[in-house]
């Protein structure tokens, strides 16, 4: 295996995050549709929670409760959680695109108010009842890329949960709050995000040419 990884590289190949200017270039494309409303939700949502697309599909409307000051979601099992003993996270609201507003809206044109949340809409515009699939989430990720004028072959549905962190540690935010909404049980796998956002931060080049 060592022979293989010095042959073929074992570096990565890491995917684009969704940092917060992409994913408000991105929202800014969703068309005035029952979709549009739904896709917007869904990258809002899935950006603003550092969802995996798994947690993300899996939301039902009794595990979310809004407040005055944002949203709490229950995600009731993810890959750091297999016993499914469940966590809350906190959803602020947004000045520009809120996460809020934006799934309220969807909720309310495609008259959900029990079980899944995101649901798939055929061609004449009829909601299903089974939920959208994981596959399905990526391949909304890369359409409003694209549609963005982003590389949309960059993109994967981790580039909303990256995209967040990444932002986050870029805003100044320290790792444990952070921590607070992605659940990573790791420092050392945030550790990673926070050095991206400062890699230009001071950099030792800087004025030199």
């Amino acid at each position: 295996m060592r022979g293989i990884r010095r042959t073929v590289g074992g570096a990565r190949n890491k995917k684009a995050p969704a940092v917060a200017a992409k994913m408000l270039g991105m929202v800014a494309t969703a068309p005035d549709s029952l979709a549009g409303l739904r896709d917007r939700a869904l990258l809002l949502l899935g950006f603003a929670g550092a969802f995996r697309r798994s947690e993300l599909v899996a939301l039902n409307v009794a595990d979310i409760a809004e407040t005055e000051t944002g949203l709490l979601v229950t995600i009731r099992g993810s890959k750091t959680d297999q016993e499914r003993q469940g966590v809350t996270i906190a959803i602020a609201r947004g000045d520009i695109a809120c996460p809020v507003k934006a799934l309220r809206e969807w909720l309310d044109a495609a008259g959900i108010e029990a079980g899944p949340i995101f649901l798939p809409i055929n061609k004449s515009g009829t909601v299903a009842a089974s939920r959208l699939t994981c596959r399905s989430v990526a391949n909304i990720i890369k359409a409003y890329a694209g549609r963005a004028g982003f590389d949309a072959s960059t993109f994967s549905g981790h580039s909303l949960r990256s995209g967040f962190l990444t932002s986050a540690a870029g805003n100044g935010a320290s790792i444990f709050k952070m921590m607070d909404v992605s659940r990573h049980k790791s420092v050392d796998t945030l550790r990673g995000y926070d050095r991206d956002a400062e890699l230009f931060k001071n950099h030792a080049g800087a004025g030199l040419l």
